[in-house]
């Protein structure tokens, strides 16, 4: 899927049925470290090509990288038949602690209780840790509640894509045939 706009320019391909494989390209050093490793975790392959006006700062293109991930994500689970439907994980990281629950039923929300210290990882701005998975969760129809704790804002940082990794490995794991939902249909 792509998407193009006057602030941004984002390819990305995603296989759920991947080995982990990643090649990630966004400009953003941090970022392309998170997407590396939320796609190893997952055993998802994810390709991403992504340009954007980072003169002006990072926030367009960790949006828009999050809208057509998200995207991608729904369009790819399709009515999810035959999915586990949730996932969980807790994932430490030297002294950080996150924990992810989600469910990929077609409902889309995000709470998040992570608090940091610095304004910035790299060229990365922490503020758009929520930023990013908020819009993921939109345009994915999911539901994410994840907390993170710790001294150490990268630490923390990369325990929550990890846990978010592990938590959709386990929520689109293949268990049957049926849509695990009393109404039938997500």
């Amino acid at each position: 899927m792509s998407r193009k706009t006057k602030e941004t320019d984002i390819q990305l391909e995603l296989n759920l049925d991947g080995t982990g494989i990643a090649d990630i390209n966004t400009g953003i050093g941090f970022f392309d470290h998170m997407l590396t490793s939320f796609a190893r975790h997952a055993e998802f392959d994810l390709k991403v090509r992504a340009d954007g006006d980072l003169y002006v700062d990072e926030h367009h293109l960790v949006e828009d990288t999050g809208i057509v991930l998200g995207k991608v994500l729904a369009e790819t689970l399709g009515d999810m038949a035959g999915t586990a439907r949730f996932g969980e994980a807790r994932i430490p990281m030297d002294e950080a602690l996150a924990e992810v629950a989600l469910d990929v039923g077609g409902r889309s929300y995000l709470v998040l209780k992570a608090e940091f210290a610095a304004p910035q990882v790299g060229q990365f701005s922490t503020q758009l840790v929520k930023h990013f998975f908020e819009t993921l969760a939109s345009n994915a129809k999911i539901t994410i509640h994840a907390s993170v704790y710790g001294d150490n804002d990268h630490h923390k940082i990369e325990a929550l894509f990890k846990a978010f990794a592990y938590a959709m490995k386990r929520a689109v794991k293949i268990e049957g045939k049926e849509i695990k939902s009393t109404k039938g249909t997500l």
